[in-house]
This record gives C-alpha cells, sequence and structure tokens, in this order.
C-alpha cells in the first residue's frame, strides 16, 4: 500500500503506524502542487493538514486512493462530495486537538484582558509604562460568549468555568434543553447568537467555514458588542469580516482581538497590515490546535484511522 504525506506530522509514528507500506513523507509537498499530483498515481491514501487542497483535480490524479487522513478536524479544504461519490473515506482526528485551542482561546483572553502581551518588548526598550497597565482585567467574573458548542467550545468552556467565568453559548443545532450544557465544573447557558453578543466579555468562535457562517460576525455583529469585549477566532478563517473587526479596534469599539486563522492562508500582506500599530490584537499563524502533546495526539489517531480502514478493506 502506497501512503503520501504532503504536510508536517510525527513521522516516528507514521512509519511505526502504518509498517510494510509504501510512504511518501515531504512536508514541502504541499508547496509543490504539480509534483504533489504527480506522486498520486499508486496512493492508497493521502494524509494532509488544512494547506492541501483535495479537490476533483487531485482525486483525478489519485485513481486508487481509497483514504483521506486529516491532521486535524476542518475539513473545507477536502471536497466531500467527491470523496463520497468516489467511496473514499475521509477521517478527520476528531478530538485530538481539543485541549490545545480550548487553552489557546484561555490563554489568548487572559493576556487580552490585562493587556500584556506587549510589555516584554517595551520594557526591553526601556518603557516602564507601569502606569498603562494598572487597569488590567481578571478573567474571573467575565463572560465568556461562544458560538458553536462542539467539542473543542466545550473543553473551552470547562476551563472558563473553572476559572469563575459565566458562560453562554450559541448553537442552532443542539436543543435548548439537555445534557450537553452540564459540564463537570458548571452549567452552560444556552442563548440566541444576538443575546451571547451583547452579553460577552470575550467572544470566542467555534464553527466551520460553511456559506451560513461565512462573515456571520460582521460590522452589524461587532456593533452589538460591548466596546471593551475580546474577539477570538481559532475556528476558521472567514466567518469573521477582518476588516470590520481591524475597523473596530481601530476605533476603540473593541477591547482586543486574537486570530489565529485568516480569510487566505498565508494572508497578503495587505490583510495583517490593517492590524499594523494596534497594541491589542494577538495574531498567530494557525497553531493554535499545535502543541507537542496534540501533535502526536493528532498523528496517532489519523494514523489508526487510515490503517485500519485500508486494512479492512483488504480483508
Amino acid at each position: 500500500m502506497q501512503i503520501v504525506v504532503p504536510e508536517f506530522m510525527e513521522e516516528d509514528i507514521l512509519r511505526a503506524g502504518l509498517p510494510g507500506c509504501g510512504i511518501t513523507y515531504d512536508p514541502g509537498l504541499v508547496e509543490r502542487r504539480e509534483d504533489l499530483l504527480a506522486c498520486l498515481g499508486g496512493a492508497d491514501a493521502i494524509i494532509v493538514r488544512n494547506r492541501t487542497r483535495v479537490d476533483a483535480a487531485l482525486l483525478e490524479k489519485a485513481p486508487k486512493l481509497r483514504a483521506v487522513g486529516r491532521l486535524g478536524v476542518g475539513l473545507d479544504n477536502i471536497d466531500l462530495q467527491a470523496c463520497k461519490a468516489r467511496g473514499i473515506a475521509v477521517f478527520p482526528a476528531s478530538g485530538a486537538n481539543d485541549i490545545s485551542v480550548a487553552e489557546y482561546v484561555i490563554s489568548s483572553a487572559m493576556v487580552l484582558l490585562r493587556g500584556i502581551h506587549a510589555m516584554p518588548s517595551r520594557l526591553a526598550d526601556g518603557d516602564w509604562a507601569r502606569a498603562a497597565l494598572m487597569n488590567g482585567r481578571e478573567i474571573s467574573g467575565k463572560r465568556l460568549g461562544l458560538i458553536g458548542f462542539g467539542s473543542i467550545a466545550r473543553e473551552t468552556a470547562v476551563r472558563a468555568l473553572a476559572l469563575g467565568m459565566e458562560v453562554s453559548a450559541f448553537d442552532p443545532h443542539l436543543a435548548a434543553e439537555g445534557p450537553h450544557w452540564r459540564l463537570k465544573s458548571g452549567q452552560v447557558q444556552p442563548e440566541a447568537l444576538e443575546a451571547v453578543l451583547a452579553g460577552c466579555d470575550v467572544l470566542s468562535l467555534h464553527v466551520p467555514l460553511t456559506a451560513a457562517t461565512r462573515h456571520m460576525v460582521d460590522a452589524a455583529a461587532l456593533g452589538r458588542m460591548k466596546p471593551d469585549a475580546i474577539v477570538i477566532n481559532a475556528a476558521r478563517g472567514g466567518v469573521i469580516d477582518e476588516a470590520a473587526l481591524a475597523e473596530a479596534l481601530r476605533a476603540g469599539r473593541l477591547g482586543g482581538a486574537a486570530l489565529d486563522v485568516f480569510e487566505t492562508e498565508p494572508p497578503p500582506q495587505a490583510d495583517t497590515a490593517r492590524f499594523a500599530g494596534l497594541g491589542n490584537v494577538i495574531l498567530t499563524p494557525h497553531i493554535a490546535g499545535l502543541s507537542r502533546e496534540s501533535n502526536l495526539r493528532v498523528s496517532e489517531v489519523t494514523v489508526r484511522s487510515v490503517r485500519n480502514h485500508l486494512q479492512g478493506e483488504a480483508l
């Protein structure tokens, strides 16, 4: 069996988990589309992150493909309908990086509420700036608003409740009554989207990018939020209108923002330049779900799913 892996993963786990397979592991292959397509003629499986487009053009070059492993949970880079039509199984690493993303959200919220993330460089330049940070805010007693209440949002809520936050969430796919709102560290309040936006001190997005969710947090939605609220997007770029967010931050209509995902990745300089000079913004290159621990878990889950599927078909 032939496996192609065009993005980085834990190579030891890959090779140990798929013994006897021919493995093409080249983390730079995602940058060389034509070379990638040329590798797929005999491939039984491909394992990708979020940058490889598993689209009709790729599938056409992979006539033997039987499985797609996704080193993560977002599937917007994979043509699911085309895979289904071909009988190709798709395996996201569901749950494997939930903790990492949840910790990113909480740590970003704490840093932005206190206003301290830019302080090391300011001190290194000789700026004591103590007065500027004397009114930083505690996370305890604040309200976290979640848009979407899947597994990552729930891990985030568990940590927020343990820190003394109140938590509300909007998820149109969940009934307003049920055990899913009761977590080990407390109760989450289901609310309408408008109520979540208006009432939260920290807003965290946890929805996939679809036609319905694209720019669901736009200028109008941002305008309904508290003027000192924090916005965090570690879900998918495009769920929030980045231009509207930058304008609201620059006008002082929001307290801060953390973006780990962008509408275009890597984003053009013109897009990131919108946030230049703002001291209340954290920008990171789609790494919220990446940590030493989650990288191991994601690789293990994905390799196991692909191996089990290929072996099951071979029986």
